[in-house]
């Protein structure tokens, strides 16, 4: 699975989810520069080194950024207030893109996680 794998996943999503799944995919890319793009458990994400790092889809009424953890969101439980968050995924508004800030916090928690468990 490619990037292109991810603009024919992206253009079957409706608006206005599209847009906001558009504007978090860039947001990912540049906190992530040396990431693969990848479509993992059916939805389009990053991996480095092979491991899965985030994921983002959309869904009727809302949208999920999903952390490939199931510790991430529990961990960052005060910068989550406000949002809805299970332990694998993080819901936000269909046309309410997650802050550049809150997606660096995010991957940088998964990116420690990992380097945590030599993965």
């Amino acid at each position: 699975m490619s990037a292109a794998d991810v603009d024919a996943y992206l253009a079957q999503v409706p608006q206005p989810q599209r847009t906001t799944l558009e504007t978090v995919r860039t947001r990912l890319k540049a906190v992530l520069p040396e990431a693969q793009e990848v479509i993992q458990y059916g939805v389009p994400g990053f991996k480095l080194d092979g491991v899965g790092v985030a994921g983002y889809s959309a869904s009727k009424n809302h949208c999920s950024y999903l952390p490939m953890s199931g510790t991430v969101l529990a961990g960052m439980a005060a910068q989550l207030e406000g949002f809805q968050w299970s332990k694998g995924a993080l819901r936000f508004g269909v046309d309410e893109p997650l802050s550049a800030e809150l997606i660096e916090a995010l991957v940088t928690a998964r990116v420690e996680e990992m380097r945590a468990k030599n993965v």
